[in-house]
């Protein structure tokens, strides 16, 4: 064959296997993302969440001392997410996040850079008729337009193997996983120039004093998943299993777990409609598969709280979200519990 006849092969543009990722490798291909009014618009479009500073410039102002708005945290979260998929492209499911903490506030116009780096993996134990999988652990580091530390957090997908009967070996620990978060890291998170008491007094209803330990909130009103595979495109997210139901092992679309977890905090916002901003995940779970068409529904615990000597105080809040299964589910009005989700949130 003539080189240029060589030269007119199609290049496969394929992504990577379970085998094909190594300890150590770093992918920080993705591009960096300019958050703007745009993805503003688009994210309240899809949840409607209720969290007051990214929707209203003057409180925003008043409280945060910026003129730009400030970006909702899981706006933050699912475009750095997205930007951490290329080494999880085949994925079957996103099992768990960890140890995320939102470092520093983000406001739309800045634009968010994100590396990625493969610390273990672990295959998983090989059953009768099902194709070899196994577990990649992917930690994650975002930075601002300034080059300051917006997120640090670790994420497991599970990865099909290339060889369906493989035996890898790949037996690491998850002991690059902190167990627990770092309170004095998500102190030192919030932003000690906020005028906490201005957010007080222009929000009417309960705040941090007014909260108790224990208090359980079960949100009636369930809601629907729509535009499921437009939020992971939007956020550069290349999971295939998300636009394309092939590639799916459920034979339908799956969908991207920031989907769920945006829906559960646009509920949470409904019980506490008093939440400054979300600060750290102690951990988020996703217990089974969501598709779109599932109705969601969410509960929620207060854990603990934690006062703030610069005023106001952390909630300690444990997210648990039920999924009744659509139309089209092989199990039509069957409810799951779906995911667990552990987070901190600033109230005033």
């Amino acid at each position: 064959m003539s080189e240029r006849a060589h030269r007119r092969q199609p290049v496969v543009v394929d992504s990577p296997y379970f085998e094909d990722l190594a300890v150590g490798s770093i992918f920080n291909d993705a591009p960096a993302v300019t958050l703007t009014s745009g993805h503003a618009a688009f994210h309240a479009a899809l949840f409607g969440d209720r969290l007051r500073l990214p929707l209203s410039e003057p409180l925003c102002h008043a409280v945060t001392g910026s003129r730009r708005s400030l970006a909702h945290p899981n706006l933050v979260c699912n475009v750095a997410i997205g930007q951490t998929t290329t080494p999880s492209q085949r994925v079957r499911g996103n099992l768990f996040y960890r140890g995320l903490v939102l470092q520093r506030p983000v406001f739309i116009g800045d634009t968010l850079t994100t590396s990625t780096e493969v610390v273990a993996r672990r295959q998983n134990r090989t059953k009768r008729g099902r194709d070899a999988t196994g577990i990649a652990v992917l930690q994650v580091h975002v930075e601002n337009q300034r080059g300051e530390t917006v997120l640090d957090f670790w994420r497991c997908p599970m990865l099909p193997c290339r060889d369906p009967a493989a035996q890898t070996g790949a037996d690491d620990t998850l002991d690059a996983i902190p167990s627990e978060l770092d309170m004095d890291a998500v102190r030192a998170a919030v932003a000690s120039d906020w005028r906490l008491d201005v957010f007080r007094a222009a929000a009417a209803g309960p705040h941090f004093d007014d909260i108790e330990v224990g208090t359980r909130y079960v949100v009636e009103a369930a809601d629907t998943v729509t535009s499921a595979p437009e939020l992971a495109r939007q956020t550069l997210n290349l999971a295939q299993a998300h636009t394309d139901a092939a590639a799916s092992p459920y034979g339908r679309r799956l969908v991207y777990g920031g989907h769920t977890i945006s829906m559960a905090s646009a509920q949470l916002s409904r019980a506490l409609p008093n939440l400054v901003t979300l600060i750290a995940w102690r951990g988020c779970d996703h217990r089974a598969p969501v598709f779109e068409g599932d109705r969601l529904q969410t509960e929620l615990e207060v854990i603990a709280t934690h006062e703030l000597k610069s005023g106001g105080g952390l909630a300690d809040l444990q997210v648990l979200v039920s999924a009744e299964r659509g139309p089209d589910a092989l199990e039509p009005g069957k409810r799951e519990r779906v995911l667990d989700w552990h987070l901190l949130a600033l109230m005033a």
